[in-house]
């Protein structure tokens, strides 16, 4: 094995919908060879797709590496793996029964080869979650597929960017069904995740949680609704009791509408757009989704397929490569985070 293959990160890179602007962002980060300094991209794809995307994009001067495994990556390229034989149609701006298998293809090579240790971190391109939907995936997500593989039963939607880190209670689910799963144990659960996560995956020694109300004004004391007296409210008390510092519940529009959000190491939504939207609002085009809580370490853009600028060399590729500096930097810290335990003083005997 030579040095730059076990030196670098290997970033196994899920192609995700070929409709969409998956590709093009993927050629675009790695169109910058600097990125190759740290790291071996393997995609796991189609080479017939990428091509089609390339010229599509009008790029000439970038081409992949094709190779059968992710052992025969070369250090020095951005390397692809054909995860799918059959003769696929591009349609751009489509959602095709073509294009969620395809996505699938992709993303269950690349668990399968982060599961071997063939790779080292997995970040996905963005998938349809209507047309992925088949006897093999019967998910709302990469985040659900990916915890039901590893069987952890409280993964953590986590998105990041920068100093700016917002978790979920509650993800995927309509909004009527979030109240009756905001238990004390659920809220309980996220908030030990994220904890760990900041500690082992940020390097944060001591982090600081927010944890976001339900309801308007966080119930106003019970006024205007009793989900912070009855869950939050007593998760936050039994996570301190715990040693996690936690604060709240704080009203959402108040606590984003300040300067609050900065200072807090995470905070902790209770349901999809409440902790998106602001998210998104502050760092559209910058952030990461981050999965939080699992053996492996994902990343994705937050953005999704991008239908409607697919192909036209509109979408910008900021936020994959975001996500793919910040699965480098969370294999790094929690290889850190686990040679300093192992290597940290055992208190004497007392006798």
């Amino acid at each position: 094995m030579n040095k730059d293959r076990k030196s670098k990160i290997r970033v196994g890179i899920s192609a995700g919908d070929m409709n969409g602007v998956g590709m093009e962002v993927i050629i675009k980060t790695f169109l910058d060879n600097r990125m190759l300094d740290s790291c071996t991209p393997i995609i796991y794809g189609s080479s017939k797709v990428a091509s089609f995307h390339r010229k599509q994009l009008g790029i000439v001067d970038f081409s992949f590496h094709i190779i059968n495994d992710a052992d025969d990556a070369n250090p020095k390229r951005a390397n692809l793996i054909n995860c799918i034989d059959d003769d696929l149609t591009v349609e751009l701006g489509k959602s095709t029964k073509d294009a969620g298998k395809f996505a699938f293809k992709a993303l269950e090579a690349a668990t399968k080869d982060i599961a071997s240790n063939k790779i080292d971190v997995l970040v996905t391109a963005p998938i349809n979650k209507h047309n992925v939907q088949s006897d093999d995936f019967k998910f709302p997500g990469h985040t659900e597929y990916l915890a039901d593989y590893a069987n952890e039963e409280n993964p953590l939607m986590l998105m990041v960017d920068q100093e700016l880190r917002v978790g979920l209670v509650t993800g995927h689910i309509p909004v009527k069904e979030v109240s009756e799963q905001l238990t004390i144990e659920n809220i309980l659960a996220k908030i030990r995740v994220m904890n760990k996560s900041l500690i082992q995956d940020f390097g944060i020694r001591k982090p600081k949680i927010t944890v976001l109300g339900l309801n308007p004004h966080a119930g106003d004391k019970g006024l205007l609704g009793s989900e912070e007296e009855t869950a939050i409210i007593p998760a936050i008390r039994k996570a301190n009791e715990e040693g996690i510092l936690t604060f709240g519940p704080y009203g959402a529009d108040g606590f984003f509408g300040s300067s609050s959000y900065s200072s807090a190491d995470g905070i902790l939504a209770m349901y999809h757009d409440q902790g998106l939207t602001p998210f998104k609002a502050l760092s559209f085009d910058t952030g990461v989704n981050y999965t939080a809580g699992l053996p492996i370490v994902r990343t994705s853009p937050d953005h999704g397929t991008g239908y409607e600028i697919a192909g036209q060399n509109k979408a910008s590729e900021s936020s994959f490569r975001n996500a793919v500096y910040l699965a480098c930097d969370i294999f790094r810290n929690r290889r850190e985070y686990k040679q300093l335990n192992a290597n940290a003083l055992k208190p004497k005997n007392a006798d």
